[in-house]
């Protein structure tokens, strides 16, 4: 059975709280955890209405404090807004605290507009040092080399996986070659997706981390009792990415099902193609989704997002979409 992961940005929704999100992912993690899921990501992102999840380590913790089972971690922390030291230092006590749970998933972007980027890089450069700082990560969370005066306490030795996220080629080919495990943002990003599969395993070096190549797909899943269900629910991330495109970034909104008819011509192709790899609708709808997606990219692991409005249904959808890929799983074996 191929892994099957959750990734959360906590939404805030109309009419919500940053208290209530949090309830909300630690409910939706404890859920996850029952029904098989294999990992618990979270995301960086700044001065968004609708993102409750801007201090991910903080968030992370709470999640880890609940559960037991769960793979959690970042997907991803936007390393260009730290110091590699502090991330170590942050992830090291998350380990030191609830054991050998936790990944790493970095990103290049700064997560935010360019104003609040600023305000988050205080005394940084402008010049782009990612490569070097996921190198001096790795350091920092690897065992002390001779000479070393620098040391992450805690984190020194934990051996914390790192990851590579990326949209684009120059994450696929710098996770090629660092030799490490990459996850490719095709939720809200596809242009790049067959480039960049294609170039991280046909590129990439093996390392002692990553002996060879471990590719994670993003999708969004909408899964509901029938398919227009599952497209009223997709209605809310609709609106928020045409928020978002149209300078209006706000908190997530109620579903609305003619929002179709309400997007301007150009917003909607951009939305639509945006939330392209996405699986909506019934179970069996669901189902052909994600063996379709499953048969054309091979990858090793899945990781599903769900910017659903009503928390509920948003359970119900990935407990529909566990039990496809559970399904899938025993077929495969089966045959």
């Amino acid at each position: 059975m191929i892994p099957f992961s959750v990734l959360d940005l906590s939404p805030i929704c109309e009419g919500g709280s940053p208290a209530q999100s949090f309830r909300n992912t630690l409910d939706l993690a404890q859920h996850a955890e029952r029904w098989g899921f294999n990992r618990y990501w979270l995301a960086e992102h700044h001065n968004m209405p609708g993102i409750a999840s801007a201090a991910t380590t903080v968030v992370i913790g709470h999640v880890a404090a609940g559960t037991t089972t769960l793979r959690i971690g970042s997907g991803g922390i936007m390393l260009p807004n730290h110091a590699p030291l502090v991330i170590a230092e942050q992830f090291g006590t998350l380990a030191a605290i609830y054991g050998d749970r936790f990944d790493i998933g970095l990103g290049r972007a700064p997560g935010t507009d360019m104003g609040t980027a600023r305000a988050l890089r205080r005394g940084m450069s402008g010049a782009d040092t990612f490569p070097q700082d996921v190198v001096e990560l790795q350091g920092l969370l690897d065992d002390p080399a001779e000479g070393q005066t620098v040391h992450a306490i805690p984190g020194e030795g934990s051996k914390i996986p790192i990851w590579i996220l990326g949209s684009s080629l120059y994450g696929a080919q710098l996770a090629a070659h660092l030799g490490l495990p990459y996850a490719f943002a095709s939720h809200f990003a596809p242009a790049a997706l067959d480039q960049a599969v294609h170039a991280y395993r046909s590129m990439f070096k093996p390392s002692k981390a990553c002996p060879a190549p471990y590719f994670m797909l993003a999708l969004n899943c909408f899964a509901a009792g029938t398919d227009a269900d599952g497209e009223v629910l997709k209605s809310s991330m609709m609106q928020s990415f045409a928020n978002l495109r149209t300078g209006r970034p706000a908190p997530l909104p109620a579903p609305d099902p003619g929002i179709r008819d309400r997007l301007p011509g150009d917003v909607l192709a951009g939305v639509d193609h945006a939330l392209s790899c996405s699986v909506v609708g019934s179970e069996a709808s669901v189902a052909e989704g994600l063996h379709r997606f499953i048969e054309t990219y091979a990858p090793d692991e899945i990781i599903l997002n769900g910017q659903i409005f009503d928390h509920a249904a948003r359970l119900k959808s990935f407990e529909i979409a566990s039990g496809v890929l559970r399904g899938m799983g025993s077929r495969t074996a089966a045959e």
